[in-house]
């Protein structure tokens, strides 16, 4: 009796287990319940081992079940989901059916972000980022980029400066082949460029401010693509920027975050002589001065030729600036300046100073070594000899600018090649009393450097 009554309990558990069951995706869990749960359970132990040895036939047909039946159990349905429909597409022959497995791909991509797309570390932006990556690799010369731009331009417009890297660079790519095909979207490139760049330099400055190197080469990669790509493009063009702008920044007046994004996107992109830009820096100085905004007025007062002004402008900069390379630019245009009014003395001080903060700046070597020869006659009007010593003291400075500074290693060849020629001959130095080949002299005047006899 007591075996009868047992069989008909286990009898009745079993039945009510199939009466409850139900799977993941019909009722919100992660397995399923009863019998379904099992199923679930058992097939995902199935698919795992063969995806990971690269079986994808035999992982297949239980990942299939997983994925329809309990797609929110483990994210491991779409890391290995991805590689088993991709083998699916590099194996078959037919473009019809190519292209429903890639279709099929790009669901597998949306369904982990129905599932988790609000994971911290892998989230949306992550997801749909590797969902564009594939698609332009499968789809290849048949990809549509209106739609690749779409689902990347929401998760920009979402995420902001936090969004993930990859997805920055892939949405430029993608705006970039809409500007190919459509010429009149310009100005929608050029807003997509200011926005993601404007993106990453924000993580830029977060990696820097962690000293993470991974991620600052990594950004800083992603950055140069995309910095390459605009000025290939033909779009950066300033009059298209101040048409964009002008009637934004006077709408906008006062709204000094705004105004003060505008005035760092066009500075990014050396637009600093349009109204737009100018009007921008006003709004924001007086208000709320900064070094930007003393900047932008400083260029104003230059294209008015208020050289004094514009100097004085630079100096608040320089003064408001933390970025100390910023503060070197910011006293280099004093040192330009300065030049430009023959104040040569004035226009060295400043030219040390922007190296001071920035010991590889080559323009400032450049400046001071091109001043040092427009004085060369000023220095020895009598003696045409020692004249000629002056253009040591110049090539010096080119040398070290050619050494400190690559971008503008082609300019200081040039100027060395250029003022060697004046250099004293040989039998100059021999019959003059004060100069000795391979031995130190002083230049004077307002130089006052010592340098070598060549």
């Amino acid at each position: 009796m007591k075996t009868k009554v047992v069989l008909l309990a286990t009898g009745l558990l079993l039945s009510v287990s199939g009466a409850f069951a139900q799977k993941g995706v019909d009722n919100g869990t992660r397995f399923g319940s009863g019998e379904d749960s099992i199923r679930c359970i058992t097939n995902i132990s199935l698919f795992g081992p063969y995806a990971k040895s690269g079986d994808y036939k035999s992982a297949l047909e239980p990942w299939q079940i997983a994925y329809n039946e309990c797609p929110a159990a483990t994210k491991d349905i779409y890391l290995y989901g991805v590689r088993i429909v991709e083998w699916q597409f590099l194996n078959e022959k037919d473009p019809a059916k190519k292209t429903e497995y890639l279709n099929k791909l790009m669901a597998v991509y949306d369904q982990r972000v129905k599932y988790f797309g609000d994971d911290r570390r892998y989230g949306k932006d992550w997801i749909v980022s590797r969902k564009a990556q594939d698609y332009v690799k499968l789809a290849g010369e048949n990809a549509d980029f209106n739609m690749m731009y779409g689902w990347l331009k929401e998760v920009v417009d979402e995420f902001g400066q936090k969004t993930e890297p990859l997805a920055v660079n892939l949405f430029m790519f993608a705006s970039h082949q809409r500007l190919i095909a459509d010429p009149e979207k310009k100005g929608e490139f050029v807003e997509n460029y200011l926005k993601s760049t404007g993106i990453l330099e924000a993580q830029l400055e977060a990696a820097k401010a962690a000293n993470n190197e991974k991620e600052i080469t990594a950004l800083t990669t992603f950055k140069s693509s995309i910095d390459a790509s605009f000025a290939g493009s033909g779009a950066a063009d300033c009059d298209l920027l101040q048409n964009l702008y002008a009637d934004k920044v006077e709408q906008n007046k006062d709204n000094i975050e705004f105004l003060k994004e505008t005035i760092s996107l066009l500075r990014r992109v050396r637009c600093q002589e349009i109204e737009a830009y100018f009007a921008a820096s006003g709004y924001v100085h007086a208000k709320e001065p900064s070094a930007e905004s003393a900047v932008g007025l400083g260029k104003q007062a230059v294209k008015k030729k208020d050289y004094n002004a514009a100097i004085s402008f630079f100096e608040e900069a320089a003064s408001l600036e933390t970025d100390a390379l910023a503060k070197a630019d910011d006293y280099y245009l004093i040192a330009l300046l300065s030049f430009e009014q023959n104040s040569y003395s004035k226009a060295r001080q400043y030219c040390l100073k922007a190296l001071e903060n920035n010991p590889n700046y080559g323009n400032a070597y450049l400046l001071i070594g091109k001043m040092y020869a427009a004085t060369a006659g000023s220095i020895y009007p009598n003696d045409a000899v020692l004249k000629k010593t002056v253009y040591y003291a110049a090539v010096d400075k080119f040398e070290k600018a050619k050494q400190v500074d690559s971008s503008c290693a082609a300019d200081a060849s040039a100027l060395i090649s250029t003022y060697r020629a004046y250099f004293p001959s040989t039998e100059e130095i021999f019959m003059h009393p004060d100069l000795e080949k391979g031995k130190a002299v002083t230049i004077g005047g307002w130089i006052g450097e010592r340098t070598v006899v060549r």
